[in-house]
């Protein structure tokens, strides 16, 4: 049985004999690579394999839309336009927590507009972001961004945020340990992630978009996050719909099945899936809410 324990460091090659092939994807964005989607079945969780010892040669291309902020294409234009959405939908969250000072940690910020509305709206901010070319962008908003984890030392947070980011992490129990060591007792840790047991997941299959092999290492469920983060001592407290990505995931993962957007079928299907979820409770993806255990 895969056990994962604070002094252990999860990692694929660590658990990969305890899973077995779902079925095999590609990386549909950038290289046409084939890889493995395989099950451990005791944390219902799925894992990239094999897992390129070049990662970060996967994340440059243009069209890398958390990196960018453009408004060419139609995905550009539907995605900025959620994403203000969303801006104010998450500040709103954060600002719902009780917080002692205000004081966030975005992990993954991209090009920093979350972090530019939550300064704007009295918070003290700082973002991690590896892309040099999405920090460079974010440094343009006057924020402060550090490309590592590491480099962020004897400071505490009130608000730590990971949205999309968790998926990308190779070295899973290092990392998550390292996010308990910057929350502050009280504080809250914010993840969102996608949900491979949702109904566009299961309609799509190797073709949904939100596997993004290889930059998505794995690939979560609600019982994946609750049990991962319980052999850490941290409670999950709130789970949070994201209703908007089912139809964004959809639109992209009609462009890899059929090789065109779609718009119609892919409302179609964003919609069903938001509707089937309304009683299964399976949405395209959450935002987990955890705190430390007491």
């Amino acid at each position: 049985m895969w056990k994962i324990n604070n002094l252990t460091l999860i990692s694929q090659e660590n658990i990969i004999r305890e899973t077995q092939i779902v079925f095999k994807t590609k990386d549909y964005s950038l290289t046409g690579e084939e890889f493995e989607l395989r099950e451990n079945i005791d944390y219902d969780l799925l894992i990239t394999h094999p897992v390129p010892k070049d990662l970060d040669k996967y994340y440059e291309f243009d069209e890398y839309i958390s990196h960018t902020d453009s408004k060419k294409s139609i995905i550009d234009r539907v995605y900025q336009v959620v994403r203000n959405y969303t801006l104010r939908k998450k500040l709103q969250l954060i600002n719902q927590q009780k917080n002692s000072f205000k004081k966030i940690l975005d992990v993954g910020c991209g090009t920093g507009d979350f972090l530019a509305i939550c300064k704007k709206n009295g918070w003290t901010t700082l973002g991690i972001e590896p892309n040099k070319k999405a920090r460079n962008i974010s440094l343009t908003k006057k924020l402060v961004i550090k490309e590592k984890l590491d480099d962020v030392q004897n400071e505490k947070f009130d608000i730590i945020t990971l949205w999309h980011v968790l998926e990308h992490v190779p070295n899973l129990s290092e990392y998550i340990n390292r996010l308990k060591e910057l929350l502050t007792d009280n504080g809250t840790l914010i993840i969102a992630v996608p949900n491979f047991k949702s109904y566009d997941a299961m309609y799509y299959k190797q073709h949904w978009a939100a596997f993004d092999v290889p930059r998505h290492l794995w690939h979560f469920s609600k019982n994946s996050i609750q049990k991962i983060f319980k052999e850490y001592n941290m409670e999950l407290i709130k789970t949070i719909p994201m209703k908007f990505d089912s139809y964004y995931v959809s639109l992209l993962s009609e462009k890899y099945k059929n090789g065109k957007m779609n718009p119609l079928k892919a409302f179609f299907i964003g919609f069903k899936s938001n509707l089937k979820a309304n009683n299964s409770k399976e949405y395209s993806s959450h935002i987990y809410l955890l705190k430390k255990a007491l």
